[in-house]
């Protein structure tokens, strides 16, 4: 509205989205006073507030580069508008105080160390230099020091370290990188390092003789716990057999690949075969791992055997905290290893930690010495994982720091919804109106610390997003400890509604959601896994489902074979493969590899309890396929970690990709729901064994097989109930050639298909279906 004396216009805007924790009201500030504008910026609980007052092009100006400006870290979801009486204010633009009440803006993620930063680190004129906790507007922690909204130092773990005078100028110059950095410190006020040791001979260190003797010991084949900012981890040489075999000894890891961490790019790029692509995604600010091609020419870096044994990849990361750059070491210092592996600090099956005394407890055993800082970490946040495709885009695999909090954009409003996933990488999911939150990765769910570790999750979500749920989402699953946890959660006086979700309807809603889809026209759901309870009381994983958001129907499954022993059996391969033929009519030929892992007595035990069907439950289990294929093939008998099996196939069909096209036949039979018959494949692989053809040429027969079958039972559920949009999920699908393939052959036949990229396939994705399927659901109860 105009002032008619003096012809100004005042408009107040409210920007809802990422803008908190990101700069936006310095940035609010700068362009308001170069465009001359009265007014202020402030934080509220819902957003920034905004008035600004001025010409009427000068107010325009500035609304439109609010909207298609915003700063490097900040996201727009939206601005609404209201024109108010102009008051002739004549003051400076102002930074107000932020509005304590409560509300829904969404925080940023945490960020790697930007460059201007790294700068100031590596300066010895920088009052900054070698500064542990370095960070600006545009970089550093957010998620993982946040303990309530609205995001301000009072509601972070920096409310304990007060600023110097010099911290405190730049804290409140709107001019400043720093203007309003809730994590800003330096040496003179901010977090402290130290270490902490527990060999003999060596005494605790502060601050940069701390990180000294760190990286000697790195140096010297010694495993640290590492405090980041979202937990600990275990940290020693990738170069170093013995202290890579030591640090797998101690942690009980089994055969499960570390992740590595490499100094710099350059390091990156002398173990692994990297893309443009990839490149952008070790280099970005969420620093996530990047499962790479190993290199393998002469003049490749080496890494310890027990790093990534059997794998042709390798999962690599970049620093992206001020201390992992200084644990590498800056120009002048003593070198240490180039590359660290670098994985979560704790000890199997059991969650991330966090605390310092906890460590000290925890990790006793493993590390050979603590380099921790008094920061306290408001949430534990895992580093996420994903994979590049040929294609360039990404498939995340674990989504956590770098992604966590930041919002799914759902297509069709929710109720408000508390999801609590599965039991194997649990995730769990909070959604409201046209937004959904998903917590970080919190792990495989039985043990009492990984229960714990979901609740407080819950209630760090629901203080930071303000959901108040009113319905609680969980798998069917009887026996799934998220499942138990859900109906107590549900059991008034707390949330006072259960909806339970069957597992691969929610898989593919979330693939649905992810892409935007309205539920309004079903989708063909190809959700292949490992386990899933099925509504005849058998495992379920080999699914063809016609689905929406309020319901499915099971179009056509993989043919059922006995699990022996259930759950316990997945350890075992071979045995898996031996039901398979078992069910297949096939023999137990003494000449094969899965008949030649099992010792006599295995073999009878077997064979009897397959005969009488003792402690045998079905399953169309794709998941399990796959493990039995793998051990057909001599690649994997005994599994000592999730998926092993399976990964140990694919990664020897990737060495026959390119050279052999063949693709052995599945039968597809049946009248309503559909069966596909691996019988005529398992028959075609043993008779090419027979004949020597080599293993990688029978596990790429394998994987183009399957392939082939989705696409013909695709085009049957097109032929026969009009959907020409497929969904692949499920975790089978973060196989990379089985993804590509059957992608490809879709495409051809003129499906449209949805892929994941960042919702992962697997049981981390699984949330936001269950919180699609329940919060747009009409009715309550179970599914």
């Amino acid at each position: 509205m105009t002032a008619p004396a003096t012809g100004l216009v005042r408009r107040r805007l409210t920007v809802r989205g990422t803008v908190q924790g990101v700069g936006f009201r310095p940035y609010v500030h700068r362009l308001a006073v170069g465009l001359g504008l009265a007014g202020f910026v402030g934080n509220t609980g819902d957003g920034v507030i905004v008035e600004v007052e001025g010409p009427a092009d000068e107010v325009g100006r500035f609304c439109a580069a609010l909207a298609e400006q915003p700063p490097p870290l900040a996201t727009v979801n939206g601005i609404a508008g209201e024109d108010l009486p102009a008051t002739g204010d004549t003051e400076p633009f102002t930074i107000r105080s932020t509005d304590r009440a409560g509300g829904r803006t969404q925080l940023p993620p945490d960020t790697a160390t930007c460059a201007d930063c790294l700068r100031e680190l590596a300066d010895p004129a920088d009052r900054r230099h070698r500064h542990p906790f370095i960070t600006c507007t545009h970089c550093g922690p957010r998620f993982t020091i946040a303990t309530a909204m609205p995001y301000d130092r009072a509601a972070t773990t920096m409310a304990g370290f007060p600023m110097c005078p010099s911290c405190a100028h730049e804290y409140g110059d709107p001019a400043d990188r720093r203007f309003h950095a809730q994590p800003v410190a330096c040496p003179d006020c901010g977090p402290r390092l130290t270490l902490v040791p527990a060999l003999g001979g060596l005494r605790p260190a502060r601050d940069a003789h701390a990180l000294a003797t760190a990286r000697a010991l790195l140096a010297a084949g010694r495993i640290l716990a590492v405090k980041g900012v979202g937990g600990y981890h275990l940290a020693c040489d990738a170069t170093d057999e013995r202290a890579v075999a030591a640090l797998r000894d101690r942690k009980e890891r089994g055969a499960k690949a570390f992740a590595v961490m490499c100094a710099d790019l350059a390091t990156a790029e002398r173990i692994a075969v990297l893309s443009a692509a990839e490149r952008a995604a070790l280099t970005g600010a969420r620093r996530p791992i990047v499962l790479l091609r190993r290199r393998t020419a002469p003049d490749a870096l080496r890494l310890a055997a027990q790093v990534c044994p059997g794998s042709p990849h390798v999962g690599v990361m970049l620093p992206y905290t001020p201390v992992h750059t200084l644990l590498f070491g800056l120009p002048g210092d003593p070198p240490g290893p180039p590359v660290l592996v670098m994985t979560s600090g704790n000890r199997s099956g059991e969650p991330i930690v966090t605390d310092d005394a906890e460590a000290l407890t925890r990790l006793a055993g493993l590390a050979d010495a603590w380099l921790a800082h008094d920061r306290p970490i408001a949430s534990p946040c895992d580093d996420s994982l994903l994979r590049v495709r040929a294609d360039g885009t990404e498939q995340v695999l674990r989504r956590s720091r770098g992604y966590v909090p930041r919002p799914v954009r759902l297509p069709v409003p929710v109720r408000p919804t508390l999801a609590v996933g599965g039991d194997l990488k649990n995730v769990l999911c909070l959604g409201e109106g046209d937004h959904a939150w998903f917590g970080p990765h919190i792990g495989d769910m039985g043990e009492l610390a990984t229960l714990e570790a979901a609740e407080r999750a819950e209630r760090h979500l629901t203080r930071l997003t303000g959901v108040t749920p009113a319905l609680v989402a969980a798998d069917r699953h009887p026996g799934y400890h998220s499942t138990r946890r859900a109906r107590r959660r549900a059991a008034p006086p707390a949330y006072g509604s259960l909806r339970l979700v069957q597992h691969h309807h929610a898989h593919i809603a979330s693939a649905m959601a992810e892409h935007g889809l309205d539920g309004t026209t079903p989708v063909i759901g190809v959700a292949f896994d490992g386990t899933g309870y099925g509504d005849d009381g058998t495992v379920w994983g080999g699914e063809v489902l016609l689905a929406d958001y309020t319901g499915y129907r099971r179009f056509a499954h993989l043919s059922p074979a006995p699990l022996p022993g259930g759950d316990a059996g997945v350890a075992n391969p071979c045995r898996l493969a031996l039901a398979r033929l078992w069910a297949a009519g096939l023999d137990w030929a003494p000449d094969l590899p899965s008949v030649a892992a099992c010792s006599d007595m295995e073999l009878t035990m077997l064979k009897r309890q397959l005969d009488r069907q003792v402690a045998c439950v079905p399953t169309s289990s794709m998941g399990r396929l796959f493990d039995a294929v793998s051990s057909l093939v001599g690649s994997c008998h005994r599994a000592g970690y999730e998926a092993q099996a399976a990964m140990e196939l694919e990664a020897a069909a990737a060495q026959a990709w390119h050279a052999d096209a063949g693709a052995y036949p599945f039968a597809v039979t049946g009248a309503g729901v559909l069966t596909c018959d691996p019988a005529p494949m398992l028959g075609a692989l043993l008779a090419d064994q027979r004949r020597g053809t080599p293993a990688p040429v029978l596990a790429a027969r394998f994987h183009r097989g399957v392939a082939r079958a989705v696409a013909e039972l695709c085009r049957r559920a097109r032929a026969a109930s009009g959907p020409a949009v497929a969904a692949l999920t499920g975790g089978v699908f973060a196989n990379g050639l089985l993804e590509e393939e059957c992608t490809a052959l879709l495409a051809r036949d003129g499906f449209t298909v949805l892929r994941h990229g960042e919702v992962p396939p697997n049981d981390g994705g699984l949330a936001l279906g269950q919180l699609m399927v329940a919060g747009t659901a009409t009715h309550h109860g179970t599914e």
